[in-house]
C-alpha cells in the first residue's frame, strides 16, 4: 500500500525539515505532500530549497495566504495518489514511526479509517487544560454519534484514499478534526484507534491551537449531527 502523507506546516522552521527526514524514515511505500499555508517566519524559503533537490517523493504547494490547516488538508487531497491518506502535523509531537501500526488495521480489513489514540498510549500531557479539552471532545463525540473512541481531535488520522476522497469537507481551520470524524461516524464507518507515542509541545514553544478552536470544535459536532 501506498501512503499519501499530508503535511499542513504554517511557520514551523525550526522543525519543518526534521520532520520530513523523520517520514522519510518510515519504511514504507509513500509520497509526502507538503502545504505551506502562508508561512512567514522563513519555512517557505526552507521548503524552496527542498524543491531544488528534486526528491519525486514530496510535492510542496504554496497557499497564496495564510487560510486555515483545514484548507490546507482540502488542497492537498486534490494531490494524493496512495491508497492510504494520513495527517501529519509539521512540529515533533507526533513520530512517523506510529504509520507502521496505523496502516496494519487497514491492511487486515479491520476498518477503512484509524485513529492514533494519545490516551491509549502511555504519554505526558501538554497541560491540564489541553488534556481535558481533548477528553471532553472524544466525550461529545461519543455521545452523539455513538461511537467509542478515546481520541477525536488527535492529529493522526489515517483513511483509505477512496473514503477520504468521498467525503466533502467544508472546514478551513482546525475544525477539520471534528468534522472529518463526524462525517465518518454519520456514515457508520467503524473508527479502528491504535496507541501512539506523544511529546507534547507547549504554547510557548510554539503551539498553535486555542481555547476558541476548542469552541469550534464542540460546534462542529453538535451541527453536523444534527
Amino acid at each position: 500500500m501506498k501512503v499519501s502523507v499530508i503535511i499542513p506546516v504554517y511557520n514551523e522552521k525550526n522543525t519543518i525539515e526534521k520532520v520530513i527526514e523523520k517520514v522519510n524514515a518510515v519504511p514504507i511505500d509513500k509520497e509526502i505532500i507538503i502545504v505551506d499555508d502562508g508561512s512567514t517566519d522563513g519555512t517557505r524559503q526552507i521548503l524552496e530549497r527542498i524543491l531544488e533537490q528534486k526528491d519525486p517523493r514530496i510535492k510542496v504547494i504554496f497557499q497564496p495566504e495564510n487560510m486555515g490547516k483545514g484548507s490546507a488538508i482540502r488542497r492537498a487531497i486534490n494531490e494524493i495518489t496512495g491508497d492510504v491518506v494520513v495527517i501529519q502535523d509539521a512540529d515533533l509531537e507526533y513520530e512517523p514511526m506510529d504509520y507502521l501500526r496505523l496502516i496494519d488495521p487497514i491492511r487486515q480489513g479491520k476498518s477503512d479509517v484509524v485513529y492514533g489514540s494519545r490516551v491509549l498510549g502511555k504519554n505526558p500531557v501538554s497541560s491540564f487544560s489541553f488534556y481535558i479539552g481533548g477528553r471532553f471532545l472524544s466525550f461529545l463525540t461519543n455521545l452523539l454519534y455513538r461511537t467509542s473512541i478515546t481520541d477525536e481531535p488527535t492529529c493522526y488520522k489515517m483513511f483509505r484514499a477512496d473514503v477520504l476522497r468521498s467525503i466533502k469537507l467544508r472546514c478551513r481551520g482546525f475544525e477539520f478534526c471534528p468534522e472529518i470524524t463526524a462525517k465518518i461516524a454519520k456514515r457508520k464507518i467503524r473508527i479502528y484507534e491504535v496507541p501512539i507515542a506523544y511529546i507534547p509541545r507547549s504554547i510557548k514553544e510554539g503551539k498553535k491551537i486555542r481555547w476558541k478552536d476548542g469552541l469550534v470544535a464542540i460546534w462542529t459536532l453538535i451541527r453536523y449531527r444534527f
